[in-house]
């Protein structure tokens, strides 16, 4: 045998075994071939139901989830803390509300509340237009947030969202970069991380791989991204492109589901549904989330008009956080 023979020999074995390896294939000098299917359906089962450890996740009501009901801020906060809760996602728009525009007064009194319940704000959902092409929405909507995350601080809140709202159109990842920047030496001072948000349907943010680019493109180690399941698939993601996310990254993960129907394209966000019910492979997820160092919260985001039909608002919360629970069984 020639010695380009022997080293193609050579680099077959040991590629073989490598792509073996990562496959998580039998490779057992001497097993029989049942043996080794043995062992190959038994890591695939493995990975296909992997167990994951619920011993220190915060499970979290993102208060959208009964926004329907209509309800005062303060009656949301009463009925996630009923149903089992001790971390919540609120919006801006009812705190707003109950603030009379972020009064520090109502702010003090809300902060010691949540402090005397045990309660955590993880986040606050706004919609300021900070990545609009138009410099005076732009402007506005940078003023706007700014007032939205001294509010949060206020209540010891550490993260807001930030997603693209207003941006119809596709914005190249540079310009939202360089406006994200903007965004998140904003609210560095004030001490709140907003979480650049995956919009499925989003022409400018619809892509993990934008909005992986436009955090690297940002040069800042405090950039992070707020996703869920529903949006990455609603966008067309690749589950797989998770293992590129660090866990400290993700300081929220949404948590929902998607039915198999109608097709990915035609999904809306009133599609959703709890955690479980529909076909997203939702421990798969939840197992590379943990294996990359997530540490965050797990939070219920539904805007699903049938539940709001059947269910009293205490009871869709209850229901959220049983199903969220069961994936960790």
């Amino acid at each position: 045998m020639s010695q380009n023979s022997t080293r193609r020999a050579f680099l077959g074995t040991l590629t073989g075994g490598i792509g073996a390896a990562a496959l998580g294939v039998s490779t057992v000098p001497g097993a029989t071939a049942q043996e080794t299917a043995s062992a190959n359906a038994a890591n695939a089962e493995k990975k296909a139901a992997p167990k994951l450890d619920a011993s220190k996740v915060r499970f979290c009501l993102n208060t959208g989830t009964i926004l329907s009901y209509n309800l005062p801020l303060m009656e949301e906060l009463k009925i996630a803390r009923a149903a089992g809760y001790r971390s919540v996602e609120i919006w801006l728009m009812r705190l707003q509300a109950y603030s009379d525009n972020y009064s520090p007064a109502k702010l003090a009194e809300l902060r010691k509340w949540l402090d005397g319940e045990g309660m955590r704000v993880e986040g606050g959902i706004g919609f300021a237009s900070w990545i609009v092409d138009d410099a005076k929405r732009r402007a506005d909507g940078l003023e706007q947030l700014k007032r939205e995350a001294e509010a949060l601080a206020a209540i010891g809140c550490a993260c807001v969202a930030a997603p693209a709202s207003g941006a119809n159109e596709k914005i190249p990842v540079d310009a939202v970069a360089e406006r994200y920047r903007a965004v998140l030496e904003l609210c560095e001072p004030i001490g709140v991380k907003p979480l650049l948000e995956v919009w499925g349907a989003s022409a400018t943010l619809g892509k993990l791989s934008d909005a992986l680019a436009i955090c690297a493109e940002t040069g800042r180690s405090d950039a992070a991204l707020l996703l869920d399941a529903y949006h990455l698939y609603r966008g067309g993601n690749s589950f797989a492109s998770l293992n590129l996310v660090a866990g400290k990254a993700q300081p929220i993960f949404h948590m929902n589901d998607y039915p198999g129907t109608p097709e990915r394209e035609k999904l809306n966000d009133s599609d959703r549904v709890f955690p479980g019910d529909g076909v997203a492979p939702l421990r798969e997820i939840l197992a590379t989330l943990f294996a990359n160092g997530f540490d965050g919260a797990l939070s219920l985001e539904l805007f699903n008009p049938n539940y709001r039909k059947e269910m009293s608002p205490l009871e869709q919360a209850k229901v959220g956080l049983e199903k969220m629970r069961a994936l960790f069984a």
